[in-house]
């Protein structure tokens, strides 16, 4: 089994926080997808017949396209990839886009989940990150989607904001129940370098954004998710069960997948590459039939690094049985080791040879697995 993303590099605006690659220009939109169109078919042995069981569209801004240009995306891979699995299609939407008439159009289209970036439910904290849309555009397209037959629905949420109090982000979290959002993802805050809020903050036309509040806010989350049986499956993501986004936990698992598009990533278990974050360079690269892309092979030290950074992170934990397996018993009993700091710190746990976070450890993943890094 493996994945495909495609990235779409086009947005209306700017979001303060954003330092994905994206363009506020629909000028080379047309020539983009043609080039888009000729990389998925300069690839096609890359996934050696592997089955597709995902298709990701994220950006940017996926929904600024229209479900004819989606539709010769789809043509595309259909033809080249082997896709008789495909349990998964995801669309990246901004609420801004979903219309009734668009989501009608979409549902003519191989997509069967939208990822809706709402963000916030609050206007304060919408025009503080520079969206597009309003916290009453949300509202309409969540419920629009529901009614044109579309289930598999998750929302983005960003905690950690200045001005969103507990009780405001509490709020934002009751709008997940009430409209039975079956999916979320919740992302804390970061500035980003390079971005229109890390020139803001240091400028002082903004307030910082203080590590405190976030954490405080995530523990909130964690509250939240037990209350409403929502499984909190990786740090930033939880989900009724049988709502798991199939596609991002095949990341975590370390399933192969292929990216397409300007600055988009793949990985194929012992190498990764990732594509030039040029719009015009992707395009003149492709249109010479030559793939605009970086490889690296990845070494044991890697692999194994990744494996803990990926695995620590989700409920089902880093499984010790595949150190062993892959890398050797000795890497096996350095973890182990490595982790019994926090093992009696309790911020992580050991059943059944997997190394699980704690609720208290899950503030300090990120910290937790370097530690159990090889050296």
């Amino acid at each position: 089994m493996a994945g495909i993303y495609v990235h779409i590099p086009f947005c209306r605006q700017q979001c303060s926080y954003c330092n994905f690659h994206f363009s506020t220009s629909l000028r080379l939109k047309d020539p983009l997808l043609e080039a888009l169109k000729q990389e998925i078919t300069l690839r096609q042995q890359a996934l050696n017949g592997q089955p597709v069981t995902t298709i990701y569209l994220g950006g940017g801004t996926p929904s600024l396209l229209s479900a004819d240009e989606l539709l010769r995306i789809f043509d595309v891979i259909f033809q080249h990839y082997p896709a008789t699995d495909l349990q998964e299609v995801t669309l990246e939407a901004n609420p801004d886009d979903l219309s009734a008439a668009y989501l009608k159009s979409l549902r003519g289209t191989p997509v069967n989940r939208l990822s809706v970036g709402v963000q916030s439910f609050r206007e304060a904290d919408l025009q503080y990150m520079n969206r597009a849309h309003t916290a009453q555009q949300s509202d309409y397209a969540l419920k629009a989607a529901q009614d044109a037959g579309f289930e598999n629905l998750s929302i983005d949420l960003i905690y950690g904001t200045p001005g969103l109090d507990d009780t405001a982000w509490q709020s934002n979290l009751a709008q997940v129940t009430a409209l039975q959002i079956p999916h979320l993802s919740a992302y804390a805050l970061t500035v980003e370098e390079k971005t229109r809020l890390q020139h803001d903050i240091k400028t002082g036309k903004s307030q910082p954004v203080l590590p405190e509040q976030a954490a405080a806010q995530f523990e909130i989350l964690q509250s939240w998710a037990a209350e409403n049986n929502f499984d909190h499956y990786e740090i930033s993501n939880l989900a009724k069960p049988g709502h798991h986004a199939i596609h991002n936990t095949s990341y975590w698992q370390g399933v192969p997948y292929l990216g397409f598009g300007p600055s988009a990533h793949s990985f194929y278990g012992k190498e990764r590459s990732w594509n030039v974050a040029n719009n015009a360079l992707y395009i003149r690269a492709l249109s010479q039939k030559q793939l605009p892309a970086t490889h690296e092979v990845l070494s044991d030290k890697d692999r194994l690094n990744e494996y803990i950074m990926t695995s620590l992170r989700t409920m089902w934990g880093t499984d010790l049985k595949e150190i062993a397996a892959a890398f050797g018993e000795a890497e096996k009993n350095r973890v182990l080791k490595d982790a019994a700091p926090f093992i009696a710190r309790e911020q992580l746990a050991i059943a059944e040879d997997k190394l699980l976070l704690r609720p208290k450890g899950m503030l300090f993943a990120d910290a937790i697995a370097a530690a159990l890094f090889t050296a």
